[in-house]
């Protein structure tokens, strides 16, 4: 990811309002969902056996 610069003679500004219980509410079970997926992609590699000869 690279650097981002403002260009000159422009300013950016960010307001931070704060977020409602519903808001807070959605952006939890989001997260919980986002969370199920991923723990359903990752799977265990297990060892093979090497079979002696």
């Amino acid at each position: 990811m690279g650097l981002i610069r403002e260009p000159k003679n422009v300013d950016f500004t960010v307001i931070d309002k704060p977020w409602t219980e519903e808001e807070r509410k959605e952006f939890s079970a989001y997260i919980k969902m986002r969370k199920e997926q991923q723990k359903k992609k990752v799977k265990k590699i297990t060892p093979h056996k090497e079979v002696a000869s």
